[in-house]
């Protein structure tokens, strides 16, 4: 099977999901296709988190992600099971715009309200389009990858030095090198790869065609 997207969208709840859950897969296919990296909450209603918006913009940098890409929205943590509606549109809307080949969002394990809302929406907002979800582990329940890519270790650490760059965060686990770098090196022996990032299957539309 192979796995490709001219227009790929990436969409998490709040700053630093997406990185956790699909850095390294991001570097590895910047140089391929237009990835485009969309997160619904600035968490600046929070005075704990006063700077994860530019650490953020800092960690896409180091992804290589342009600026003119990386999008932030304004719905408030925390509280999107009570803006479904909302979040439903606003999906359209971006369908309607950038008109995606692949996206990736939460995994439907994750039992986060934000997390999970935005999954439930996406599935609503994109259907006919392959669907993937990634994970983050601090919210987790049960997650178990079905879809592995491949990544090379200069992906691996690229996604560690990203995630670096939250500073708000150094002292939390999940942000931790030998954790980051200890489950890309188990999903790549689950796909039998030196390193892969792992994701569930949401939807994929595919077409078969005849081997030559």
């Amino acid at each position: 099977m192979n796995f490709y997207g001219k227009q790929v969208l990436f969409i998490g709840a709040h700053p630093d999901d997406i990185e956790l859950g699909a850095g390294a897969l991001i570097h590895n296919i910047l140089p391929h296709c237009e990835v485009t990296c969309v997160t619904l909450s600035d968490n600046q209603k929070n005075p704990a988190l006063q700077n994860v918006l530019s650490e953020h913009y800092e960690s896409m940098a180091v992804l290589g992600v342009k600026r003119e890409n990386v999008i932030v929205e304004q719905f408030e943590t925390r509280y999107m099971p009570e803006h479904r509606q909302e979040i439903l549109e606003y999906l359209l809307k971006l369908r309607k715009e950038l008109k995606p080949d692949i996206i990736f969002v939460h995994s439907e394990q994750d039992i986060h309200q934000d997390h999970n809302t935005i999954t439930q929406e996406a599935l609503r907002a994109y259907r006919g389009i392959t669907l993937l979800g990634f994970d983050v582990v601090r919210s987790s329940h049960g997650f178990f990858p079905n879809f592995f890519v491949e990544v090379s270790e200069k992906n691996v650490n690229k996604k560690i030095e990203a995630l670096a760059q939250y500073k708000t965060y150094a002292n939390k686990y999940y942000f931790g090198a030998e954790l980051l770098r200890a489950t890309m090196i188990r999903h790549g022996a689950l796909a039998e790869k030196p390193f892969a990032e792992g994701f569930d299957i949401l939807r994929i539309v595919g077409e078969f065609k005849q081997c030559v």
